[in-house]
């Protein structure tokens, strides 16, 4: 049992709460969080960046999805908080949880600044709530401090828009709703409207704010008071302002915005609930945001072939390990001109430990690479044009049969999206379902979705694009950057993914992919008997393409291995 359970009960105890909610997020429902935000992490051990603790007096559960169950189950061992599996079978959602297992008119606490409004409505139709209670606060005495960082102005020349012109767009998407104000509170969407960038959150360049637009007016709030380039109000005065509007009608995400901002609006405030209008204008990327994004990526694909050249090359001859290796391949980005942060902490995961799909690699689970076998690394980096976000599965010397079915498997799976041609308005849901055939036809399957939105200088996670079986209905459109990330993951053995990311463009009357990323597909591991014509000549196309834009800005030797990686594959 966690110290930090037992602490957390007597604080309940003490306020006659039953039952306690810590979700994984902050004052803006964001995916990944500062430091002063890890409640859940201080409580429950566990480090994934998605998941829901419950406690109660006698039980303690945790709700995470697919990419973390192995990583839970490790994690959470001991602890006397038990694993709940999101989207399986008899796993209740935390909500059916409570009213399974709670008397009504039971009080259930949280702390309403992070618990967004579509969880805390449901619960008041059964629970007596208390919702201005942030018990981890009182027992997490060494929490770090909530301050804000600098905050700076990126130029025309990588936004292709404007500010000002900006709101001028948001204001007539208010408009058509008929909304008097707009309450922003996403981190991405501010950062995004105002041209801004901070460093609030680790490898995502954002910064604390929130905005409150009227028709005339609009309102920066920020921890960081000392930003000159725009007038701006105290970060926590949102809170006090909010209670004060005059009678009107607000525009805001009940999805993201948490209950206690809700809570706060006058009576004769009405709700307009519906999607900010932001999140759809920044999805589709304009022609300089493009331009930028693919210059990103030319740099990106040269720190990858750097380092997977490094990597085959020094195998067995020098010791190696995934945080080692991670290091090198952190340091190949940096060496890269605008590259200033990786977009997330690499994900290096060798053999058995790549069958976690978020696995990071810790001293203590560190593995020493050998040459044999696969080394599966998730990366990306921040450049100042474009974030980026890959994924290889590396053969570091010689290979199964099964590894080389199921990698080239892996394979046509991410062709089949990459290959794509479809109708105007066909969703996520709809395409993930192209992806995951070819792995449906050897009884294989991943437990995470196909692919997700890419922010510019932003959040490597963005919406509202996203391939997934349980994705939105939202329709990919042109401008729109998704990633391409099927896998193969099999527990105690290896793992596979293979990741590209996608800009959606114009095919005739109809949308298509370009590839992005800049990086070869590990020839050692292909089976090409297992490939359709079609798909070897995508396959090839695209490995020449790699190496006739790297080559020339490589290494001789450097480039020497491209040429012979890219070389042209055919059937035996």
């Amino acid at each position: 049992m966690r110290e930090q359970l037992t602490a957390l009960r007597r604080e309940m105890a003490k306020r006659g709460i039953d039952a306690y909610i810590i979700p994984t997020t902050d004052f803006h429902g964001s995916e990944y969080v500062n430091e002063y935000f890890k409640c859940r992490q201080y409580v429950s051990g566990f480090t994934g960046s998605a998941g829901t603790l419950l406690v109660t007096g006698e039980w303690a559960g945790l709700w995470t999805d697919g990419r973390y169950f192995l990583q839970a189950a490790a994690q959470l061992a001991g602890s006397g908080i038990e694993l709940m599996k999101m989207n399986h079978a008899g796993v209740p959602a935390l909500e059916d949880w409570l009213e399974q297992n709670l008397a009504a008119g039971s009080t259930v606490g949280f702390d309403g600044r992070v618990v967004d409004l579509a969880c805390g409505r449901r619960l008041e139709k059964t629970f007596r709530l208390k919702y201005d209670e942030d018990l981890v606060g009182e027992i997490w005495l060494t929490r770090p401090k909530l301050c804000g960082n600098r905050i700076w102005a990126l130029p025309q020349s990588a936004t292709g828009e404007s500010s000002e012109s900006k709101l001028e767009r948001l204001r007539r998407a208010m408009a058509e709703k008929g909304a008097d104000y707009h309450l922003i509170t996403r981190l991405e969407e501010i950062a995004w409207l105002y041209n801004l960038r901070g460093s609030d959150v680790a490898h995502t360049p954002v910064f604390f704010a929130f905005a409150l637009i009227s028709r005339d007016e609009d309102r920066l709030y920020v921890l960081d008071e000392s930003f000159a380039g725009r007038k701006t109000r105290p970060y926590f005065e949102v809170f006090r302002d909010l209670g004060e509007l005059p009678p009107g009608r607000i525009l805001l995400d009940t999805a993201s915005v948490s209950y206690t901002l809700v809570r706060l609006l006058p009576p004769k405030v009405a709700i307009i609930d519906a999607p900010d209008p932001l999140e759809a204008m920044k999805a589709v990327k304009n022609s300089t945001e493009i331009r930028c994004s693919e210059n990103a990526h030319l740099k990106d694909g040269l720190a990858m072939v750097n380092f997977i050249y490094w990597l085959k090359s020094n195998i067995g001859k020098i010791e190696m390990s995934e945080i080692s290796a991670a290091d090198y391949l952190e340091a190949a980005r940096r060496e890269q001109p605008g590259c200033f942060d990786l977009s997330f902490a690499t994900i290096s995961g060798y053999m058995e430990n790549g069958a976690i799909v978020h696995y990071a690699p810790t001293a203590e689970s560190n593995k020493k690479l050998a040459p044999r076998g696969f080394l599966l690394v998730d990366s990306g980096g921040q450049y100042e044009d474009g974030t980026t976000d890959i994924t290889r599965t590396i053969a570091l010397g010689p290979l199964t049969q099964e590894m080389k079915e199921d990698y080239t498997t892996v394979l046509k799976a991410h062709l089949a999206l990459a290959m794509a041609v479809f109708a105007r308005g066909t969703s996520g849901k709809e395409l993930d379902e192209v992806a995951r055939r070819p792995l449906w036809a050897r009884g294989l399957d991943f437990d995470h979705g196909t692919g997700h939105g890419v922010g510019h200088i932003l959040s490597v996670h963005e919406g509202p694009n996203r391939i997934a079986p349980r994705g939105s209905d939202w329709p990919i459109l042109p401008g729109m950057i998704t990633t391409d990330e099927p896998g193969v993951y099999k527990e105690g053995k290896y793992g596979i993914r293979l990741e590209n990311e996608l800009l959606c463009v114009e095919s005739a009357k109809l949308l298509a992919f370009r590839p992005l990323t800049l990086c070869p597909f590990d020839r050692e591991a292909i089976l090409p008997e297992m490939l359709t014509a079609e798909e070897l000549a995508y396959l090839n196309s695209y490995q020449q393409a790699v190496c006739e834009i790297l080559a020339p800005l490589l290494e001789p030797q450097a480039a020497a291995w491209l040429r012979e990686e890219t070389a042209r594959i055919v059937k035996k």
